[in-house]
């Protein structure tokens, strides 16, 4: 091939692929799902009964007493019950210690679509969406925590990218979770 044709095709290939296409975008980002969707039960919170955080600390208690892996007990003193937990030795390694608290797996979130793609100065934007699949059987304390939470919701988030090199890269997300294992 002549170099002279080679340079409008070379100019035309990389003009074209200038622009993030949302089939590379969905790729990158699929990479990171899904990711665990844990819960945490505080090993000791309180609350004025009949407020609406009593009625989720009576919930997560009944929850835990269900689960059998935990001993969990509310004490009264005056208008307040101060709810704590202990986790039992028998209890499932899947529940680790977290800050204040025990952490466990309630489900997993899976990338369903990118909705948006926006150019911006430094590359692209994009908003994607995620949906709550897999419940476990620490869902229900999930629900006893967070009550709008269902199975099958979506819910948006954005990822960043920037191009380097001529390619596309990911340069982060606002996920806050963490890629199942």
């Amino acid at each position: 091939m002549r170099p002279a044709l080679l340079l409008p095709i070379l100019l035309l290939t990389l003009a074209c692929s200038s622009k993030l296409e949302r089939a590379k975008a969905e790729g990158l980002i699929r990479k990171g799902y899904p990711v665990v969707v844990p819960v945490t039960v505080p090993e000791k919170a309180s609350a004025d009964k009949g407020s609406p955080e009593h009625l989720r600390l009576v919930t997560l208690k009944e929850n835990l007493d269900k689960s059998g892996w935990f001993d969990s007990a509310l004490q009264t003193e005056g208008s307040r019950e101060t709810f704590t937990s202990r986790l039992k030795p028998d209890a499932p390694k899947t529940i680790k210690a977290a800050p204040k608290g025990f952490s466990m797996p309630a489900a997993e979130a899976i990338f369903v679509r990118a909705v948006r793609l926006e150019p911006i100065r430094e590359g692209a934007r994009v908003t994607y969406e995620v949906r709550l699949e897999k419940p476990t059987a620490q869902f229900p304390i999930f629900q006893a925590l967070h009550p709008k939470a269902k199975v099958g919701q979506t819910e948006q988030r954005h990822a960043t990218f920037e191009r380097r090199r001529g390619t596309w890269e990911l340069t982060g997300t606002d996920e806050a979770f963490r890629k199942a294992e």
